[in-house]
């Protein structure tokens, strides 16, 4: 280990801050955070606290499995280089969101459009069906006579996105109506009123405009945010990051699919467990396939040895792109962490990547870890309160 990353770690002031991010379990908020609940996203006072701990102003940070982009967001409001890979276009459609501070005029843009948009959203009124969408079952679970009120809001306020003449503007509104459907269908027993809905579109749209405005605020004078996203796999990170003018990262900041675990990253639940594609509809972005696709393989799948052998494959891809000097940090859950934790960790390995341990932490094995409560996941079989538990793991690249 190099001796600055020593001196980082083993740092009792700047550590224990670190630890006492990890623990936190406040409610999502701050910057552009809140624009969507991303399934098993981390805290970002855990980033930030990560990203202040490990790199300096200028560094590169990269998150492989950028998710719902907290990463993107705190490294690049902290003047880091911040590089984000997901193969969900879902992910990509909210990580450009959400580093993208909108300017004034487009602020007054978004306001003139909701107030016109609100007008119109009524059932009664005639809108053209995105028959391309439906018929790709891309409203699925939409059409029950509890939610079709909504999904018909939806379709009226998508319609007028075309109002907007910027690009950022419409990707901001769309990501505004994505937000207002997720609370009024995902995982909810019983669907808003039609009244309810206008107006949480109004109020989030507000609220997210006061996120974007301290998100450019925090830019500093130039306003632009140092930011690449890529879709793609993480196992093809070398192919992804070619010819880019980006050198290795300091910080590798991510959480990657947990074993055994079922999270929907690509789904909402509607009315129980009835799945919808709907948010890629909304984001206009395209669905991949199945969980497998999100999730490094079926959790159901015997022994777990496709999810072992794609994390492998891909963890390898991670430690080509890195340097002797960078230090992944990792945040992940084990639906059985006795008997899955001491494989991911010779995969880790495998894939060229050795366990930091050299620093005091007051747990039973030396790891940090953390419950996280109100889990919207189930794990296989009968493991879904472990599930809740979390560990932080350090990797980096042997000393040739």
């Amino acid at each position: 280990m190099s001796q600055q990353l020593t001196e980082r770690l083993l740092d009792d002031e700047g550590f224990t801050r670190f630890v006492d991010a990890v623990q936190d379990v406040k409610r999502i908020s701050g910057l552009t955070h809140t624009y969507y609940r991303y399934p098993a996203r981390f805290s970002p006072v855990f980033a930030r606290a990560a990203i202040e701990a490990f790199t300096d102003v200028g560094d590169v940070v990269l998150d492989p499995f950028m998710g719902g982009a907290t990463t993107l967001v705190e490294a690049s409001s902290l003047g880091r280089i911040a590089i984000g890979v997901d193969v969900s276009e879902l992910s990509c459609f909210l990580a450009r969101v959400k580093t993208k501070g909108l300017s004034q005029s487009q602020i007054i843009e978004v306001r003139r459009w909701v107030d016109e948009t609100l007008v119109s959203l009524n059932v009664r009124k005639v809108v053209s069906r995105p028959k391309e969408w439906i018929d790709k079952g891309y409203q699925r679970n939409l059409n029950s006579s509890e939610t079709w009120p909504i999904r018909k809001l939806v379709e009226i306020a998508l319609s007028q996105i075309a109002l907007l003449n910027n690009i950022d503007s419409q990707e901001f509104v769309r990501a505004v109506i994505l937000r207002t459907a997720q609370w009024a269908l995902d995982c909810k027993r019983s669907i808003p009123s039609t009244n309810e809905f206008r107006t949480k579109l109004k109020n989030f749209l507000e609220e997210m405009i006061l996120g974007s405005v301290a998100y450019r605020e925090s830019l500093g004078r130039s306003k632009k945010s140092n930011v690449l996203i890529l879709n793609g796999s993480a196992a093809e990170l070398g192919r992804l990051t070619r010819g880019k003018k980006y050198g290795a990262p300091k910080l590798i900041l991510t959480s990657p699919p947990y074993p055994g675990v079922h999270v929907l990253y690509h789904r909402w639940q509607v009315m129980g467990r009835r799945e919808t594609p709907a948010p890629f509809w909304i984001a206009n972005a395209q669905d991949g396939s199945g969980l497998s696709y999100y999730s490094f393989g079926d959790r159901k799948a015997p022994g777990l040895n496709t999810y072992f052998e794609q994390a492998k494959s891909t963890f390898k891809a991670i430690a080509d792109v890195a340097s002797e000097e960078t230090l992944i940090v990792q945040l992940i859950a084990f639906s059985e962490f006795e008997s899955q934790l001491p494989r991911y960790l010779h995969t880790m390995e495998e894939a060229g990547l050795r366990e930091v341990r050299e620093f005091n932490v007051d747990t039973e094995d030396g790891r940090l870890w953390r419950t996280v409560p109100n889990r919207k996941w189930y794990a296989q079989q009968t493991a879904a309160p472990r599930a809740s538990k979390e560990v932080v793991l350090f990797h980096r690249k042997p000393v040739r």
